[in-house]
């Protein structure tokens, strides 16, 4: 299945108000970062297990890991999950930074090393996503996981 494809099929299965932040969101990343390489990752491993809920990524940078091994993934994510939604934001050499930055000007939010977690896009000010997504699309620096 296209990545297009995979991408529809999940957000039908999102519950209407979930699927308007999806799209939102979507329509955000794509405008930020037009063209860009588009992801599809559904939460499984490689033996099929739920991991993770599903993301759609956006863009390209490198992730290194503690071992030394690195792999190519998307720079922002976009995630429903059980309390509402998240934005993933990796490629970012500082691990303080989105907190430091955004933490306490975004809304009603739970802001991470490389996550943003909230409710509803009305509990955020749009504006202030809008730029926590643009440094990530601006990052191109490997990102270090432990």
């Amino acid at each position: 299945m296209e990545v297009q494809e995979q991408i529809q099929t999940y957000i039908d299965s999102l519950p209407k108000t979930t699927q308007k932040g999806i799209l939102e969101l979507m329509e955000l990343a794509q405008s930020l970062s037009p063209g860009c390489k588009l992801w599809f990752l559904d939460g499984k491993n490689s033996e099929g297990k739920v991991v993770s809920n599903p993301n759609i990524g956006y863009g390209s940078c490198m992730l290194k890991y503690a071992d030394g091994s690195s792999k190519e993934f998307y720079q922002v994510g976009l995630s429903a999950n059980k309390s509402g939604l998240s934005v993933f934001i990796f490629g970012l050499e500082d691990r303080t930074f989105l907190p430091d930055t955004f933490g306490s000007t975004i809304g009603k939010a739970n802001v991470s090393s490389y996550c943003i977690k909230f409710k509803t896009l009305k509990d955020i000010d749009p504006g202030i996503l809008r730029e926590a997504m643009k440094s990530g699309f601006g990052a191109s620096k490997p990102t270090e996981l432990e």
